[in-house]
C-alpha cells in the first residue's frame, strides 16, 4: 500500500536516523495512513479511501461528499 493520503496529499518524508555515535543512515517518516470505507449517499455506494489521520478528521468536518469532490478535483480516482 502506498503511504499517500488521497485527500491531503501527505507523503513520506525522508531524513536520517542518527545513532548514539552520531552515525547517520537514511530513513523514511511515513504518515499515519489508514484505509476507511464511507457510504456515499449521492452515488448510493460505498467508497474506500486511503487517508491520513488528519484526512479522516477532515472528512468528519466537511462531510464525505465534499471530501470526494476535493479528491476528484485533484485528479484522484474514487
Amino acid at each position: 500500500m502506498s503511504a499517500h493520503c488521497q485527500l491531503t496529499g501527505r507523503k513520506p518524508g525522508f531524513g536520517n536516523a542518527i545513532s548514539h555515535s552520531h552515525r547517520r543512515t537514511p530513513r523514511r517518516f511515513d504518515p499515519n495512513i489508514q484505509r476507511k470505507r464511507y457510504w456515499l449517499p449521492g452515488e448510493g455506494r460505498y467508497v474506500r479511501l486511503t487517508l491520513s489521520a488528519k484526512g479522516i478528521r477532515t472528512v468528519d468536518a466537511i462531510g464525505v461528499e465534499a471530501a470526494v469532490a476535493r479528491i476528484r478535483a485533484r485528479g484522484g480516482k474514487v
